[in-house]
């Protein structure tokens, strides 16, 4: 799993619940796994009790059948976008909680990666507050992954980007994106993705058009009518801290 500089490079998603990292990054996941990346997700909850209303509604339906379900979904549609490490904390969700024995074990996953970026949610979310709580304990757990005084002797942490991917309802979050990635080469294996997510299949088509409207958000800022490349699925990210360029 280990990405080590000049060998594999890596990428870490850290998903709050089990369809988020589908959603919000999958063509990212997807477009870098095409290009040799080893993307390790992680999940640290299934949705099990607030995003799988569709289950619920099911006779006889229990908390156990809902996360082997939710689980099965998440494997499915991990494999559809070629991530290599698909990791299940499994810690429950509305609300979503960490001990510090949960965050120190997320620590070691982001040191055993070495991350070339992470990805995680917006760092605020009125509707859904485990995706805020899920960005703050990836920031947490960076921070403590580059501490030289944690577990000492081991490779520290260097400094990876973290993106924040799109949320739902984007401006009651004061999400605002800096970076567009074009996924179209990689569409139809984040499609497939989504209708791995039989829980939420009314999510389909609303993700769909998100990738749309952010393609039309990457021709116009990549030269527009006077030369902008063409898109015709897109996702958008937040950075979160500033980047070290040696031109523009």
């Amino acid at each position: 799993m280990s990405g080590e500089k000049g060998a594999v490079k890596t990428a870490l998603v850290i998903s709050a619940h089990a369809a988020d990292f589908v959603w919000r990054c999958g063509g990212a996941i997807a477009l870098h796994a095409q290009k040799g990346y080893a993307v390790t997700v992680v999940c640290l909850s299934f949705g099990e009790r607030g995003e799988s209303a569709k289950l619920w509604k099911q006779p006889g339906m229990t908390l156990d059948k809902v996360k082997t379900a939710r689980r099965t979904e998440a494997e499915k549609a991990a494999e559809a976008l070629g991530v290599s490490h698909l990791i299940s904390f499994d810690l429950g969700d509305y609300p979503l909680r960490l001990t510090d024995e949960d965050k120190y074990r997320l620590v070691d996953v982001i040191r055993d990666v070495q991350p070339d970026f992470m990805l995680s949610h917006s760092q605020y979310d009125p509707y859904n507050t485990d995706h805020m709580y899920a960005t703050q304990v990836a920031l947490e757990t960076r921070m403590i992954a580059q501490a030289w005084g944690h577990k000492p002797g081991e490779k520290v942490l260097g400094a990876p980007q973290l993106y924040l991917f799109e949320p739902h309802q984007t401006e009651q979050m004061g999400w605002k994106p800096d970076v567009f990635l074009d996924v179209t080469p990689v569409w139809d294996r984040k499609r497939a993705a989504i209708e791995c997510m039989e829980g939420q299949e009314h999510l389909w088509d609303y993700y769909t058009r998100v990738a749309e409207n952010r393609a039309n958000h990457f021709m116009r800022n990549s030269g527009g009518q006077s030369g902008g490349r063409n898109a015709k699925y897109a996702e958008g990210f937040q950075s979160v801290f500033p980047r070290t360029v040696d031109e523009l």
